[in-house]
């Protein structure tokens, strides 16, 4: 059979996206490979209606409700290839399938390129964060550093002042010389720490190369990001480079530079957070039935 849309990437975006098509009675295949990229956190916060709820339960909940439509279909596992042209795109699954159809959303997510630091990845989602909109209240006005990654490091020091008392740990990043940037630091109140971190250690411990130790009640890291599959770039798709990294170049309507490919969520937009992620997917979900419904105006 031929799907309507061939979803890649079940997710928040991606599940946000086919309840919209499927709600219209579109046909919709969906293929996730089941790595959210919120796998670390146990909670989630700043989602209305959610705010506290385990991440995981949220995307179950919503896959059981996506899955009362009887024009779903689901595939768990990778998709591993993607090939042809509006209304007649072929998508094969790691199981070895080609699936055809009319229209392809690529909601895949990123990957969080972390700093090199020993101990931080395995905090990463746990006591290591990127949104102070996500995580910040539950550190409840303690102490918070901030891990350096480049220039836009400072300004991520600036706003977390607004949760606790900040330390910025430069860890031999690149910071603006501008001495206003500077300044701009000092007015906020943070402090600059620039001897090198060794290792993360506890919940949120940053041992420091001449042998003190800073605790913290968590800390934040501006990662680098890239999508985290290459199916959209082997199609064509055009990828535009912002300040936290790499995105699916998209337009209003979220379709690609590639006719009858669209994309969302946080592979296709910046800032991140599972609301702005589902928000983002009902939006792809509006505009891809509008291209099938009038296939000359979008699509």
């Amino acid at each position: 059979m031929t799907y309507d849309v061939i979803v890649v990437g079940g997710s928040y975006a991606g599940m946000a996206a086919s309840l919209q098509l499927l709600r219209a009675r579109r046909s919709v295949l969906v293929i996730d490979a089941g790595q959210r990229r919120n796998r670390f956190a146990s909670r989630s916060h700043g989602f209305l209606g959610q705010d506290g709820a385990d991440p995981a339960a949220i995307a179950q909940s919503a896959r059981r409700q996506l899955e009362a439509y009887p024009t779903l279909t689901w595939i768990d596992g990778a998709a591993v290839s993607a090939t042809g042209a509006r209304d007649a795109f072929a998508v094969g699954s790691a199981g070895g399938q080609l699936h055809q159809g009319r229209r392809l959303l690529f909601a895949t997510g990123v990957t969080d390129l972390l700093p090199q630091v020993p101990g931080l990845a395995e905090r990463w989602g746990v006591s290591v964060f990127h949104c102070p909109y996500c995580h910040g209240y539950e550190l409840d006005q303690g102490p918070i550093g901030v891990i350096a990654t480049g220039p836009m490091s400072a300004h991520q020091a600036e706003l977390l002042t607004e949760w606790g008392d900040v330390t910025l740990l430069t860890n031999g990043a690149a910071l603006s010389p501008d001495p206003a940037a500077r300044q701009a630091l000092v007015a906020r109140g943070v402090r600059v720490e620039e001897t090198p971190i060794t290792q993360i250690a506890a919940d949120a411990d940053v041992r420091l190369a001449d042998g003190r130790v800073l605790s913290f009640a968590g800390l934040f890291t501006a990662s680098r990001v890239t999508p985290a599959c290459t199916l959209p770039a082997l199609l064509g798709c055009a990828l535009e480079e912002g300040p936290m990294g790499h995105t699916i170049a998209v337009d209003a309507s979220k379709q690609t530079n590639v006719p009858g490919v669209f994309a969302c969520g946080d592979v296709a937009q910046m800032p991140h957070s599972v609301s702005l992620a589902v928000g983002d997917g009902a939006k792809a979900g509006l505009h891809l039935h509008r291209s099938l419904v009038w296939p000359g105006a979008s699509g």
